[in-house]
């Protein structure tokens, strides 16, 4: 027999389905289900010692100084990296394209270890404002885009300044990477990541390009861009590294001599990651304290070593800091039509000078031991000696080896004569950009 008749069985079933349909609705309604995507945000900037796809680097398109070129500079860069790492080389026009293909060994351009792109540049300093290769959460690469100003010379309207900012995205362009942007100016020179969260900036430098932020802000956008966690402030950079408008410098001999188009203190010149927890510092010589700007250059490292000996790395302990002399001060001479002398002779002077246009100068070289690049398998350093030179900088020289020997045993040290870039204002790293290879 039925428990239930037909037609009250309909009902209870009905019933039942109403209770079910009911417990859905109000379930729903308290756990939403919601099935976006995480957003895409950046978790890292590899550091430089981690495994490299590809060096970028600029066709020099002007010698800063006559007899000093830029070009054998970039020729030699090439050479040392070629049986290292792939190399991409642009340059700023057909007529500069044609010139980098004549002058790049044929038979690396064939075999595609170099290649060779058109994009639009006004100098070779690919580090300040090329591309910058992070990681997104999806383990994907995509490009940091910081503003540009011309390293605090102009503004970010100026025509220079912009097709030198719009220099990464166009190569992000023509590598198909979504760009991650930001109004913050700032150039990669001054920024040393570890790969591990921790970046050094100088904060003259960061500071005077965005006056209106605090570093809470600035930190903020470091994290959005790099995907850093914790950023070390180091005060100043080398005297010799100020900025040009500010006036020219006291020599030993006391006669003045002017910085070159300087950046106001990268972190390039003075302060390297070596690896996750060793930096590199910059110190001065005792021999050359005579000198007034090895004086406050002296002044200036031994208030960053202090800063650095309180920070942490990224797992709460102190940093191995370990000490590497600057070279004494090199003062050349420029005159009209030389391109460094036919900009800075335009300059206002902040401390009331006036530029003597139409009479040589004396020039102090952007000269730096710390401003190496390092590749897959060699470190590009620079070596300053020179036949006829006192031979004490030619003991510094090996010095400076044997310390970059010890810090990376397995690389092959290349010392290069770049003095020529160093009359522009910068060195090896400044014209050279690490594109990381996606883990």
């Amino acid at each position: 027999m039925n428990i239930f008749s037909s037609s009250k069985s309909s009902a209870f079933f009905a019933i039942v389905a109403l209770v079910l349909l009911s417990q859905v609705f109000w379930s729903c309604q308290s756990t939403p289900q919601d099935n976006t995507e995480e957003p895409i945000r950046v978790v890292r900037q590899a550091a430089e010692y981690d495994a490299q796809a590809a060096v970028w680097l600029i066709w020099p398109p002007v010698d800063h100084l006559e007899g000093f070129s830029n070009e054998q500079v970039t020729l030699q860069i090439i050479e040392a990296l070629l049986p290292h790492t792939p190399i991409k080389v642009t340059a700023a026009d057909s007529n500069l394209l044609v010139k980098a293909k004549a002058m790049i060994p044929a038979s690396a351009q064939e075999s595609g270890q170099v290649q060779i792109l058109e994009v639009p540049s006004e100098e070779l300093w690919v580090r300040d404002m090329g591309p910058v290769f992070v990681e997104n959460n999806k383990g994907e690469q995509m490009i940091a885009d910081f503003n540009f100003d011309s390293w605090g010379y102009s503004d970010t309207t100026d025509a220079y300044s912009k097709t030198e900012e719009l220099y990464d995205e166009r190569v992000a362009a023509l590598m198909g990477l979504p760009v991650i942007s930001t109004g913050m100016i700032s150039e990669g020179g001054d920024r040393e990541v570890n790969g591990e969260g921790v970046l050094m900036v100088v904060e003259a430098v960061e500071q005077g390009r965005n006056p209106g932020m605090t570093k809470a802000e600035m930190e903020a956008e470091f994290q959005r861009l790099l995907g850093v966690n914790e950023v070390i402030w180091l005060k100043q950079g080398v005297y010799e590294d100020d900025h040009t408008f500010l006036g020219p410098k006291e020599l030993e001999n006391g006669e003045k001599a002017y910085t070159v188009v300087t950046t106001n203190g990268h972190i390039d010149e003075f302060a390297r990651f070596v690896n996750d927890s060793t930096i590199l510092l910059a110190k001065v010589d005792s021999v050359d304290l005579d000198d007034p700007i090895a004086r406050e250059n002296h002044r200036r490292m031994e208030e960053n070593y202090a800063i650095l000996q309180g920070a942490k790395d990224q797992n709460g302990n102190p940093f191995n800091i370990v000490r590497m002399p600057l070279p004494s001060t090199i003062v050349g001479t420029m005159k009209p039509g030389d391109s460094v002398y036919d900009f800075i002779s335009t300059l206002e002077y902040k401390d009331g000078s006036t530029f003597p246009t139409g009479e040589p100068i004396n020039v102090i070289a952007a000269a730096s031991y710390l401003n190496f690049l390092i590749t897959n398998g060699a470190i590009l350093a620079q070596k300053y000696w020179r036949p006829g030179w006192d031979e004490s900088i030619k003991a510094r020289d090996e010095e400076v080896e044997a310390i970059l020997t010890d810090l990376f045993p397995s690389r092959k040290i290349v010392m290069i004569d770049a003095l020529a870039v160093n009359y522009g204002g910068g060195g090896i790293h400044c014209i050279s950009m690490h594109q990381p290879k996606l883990q």
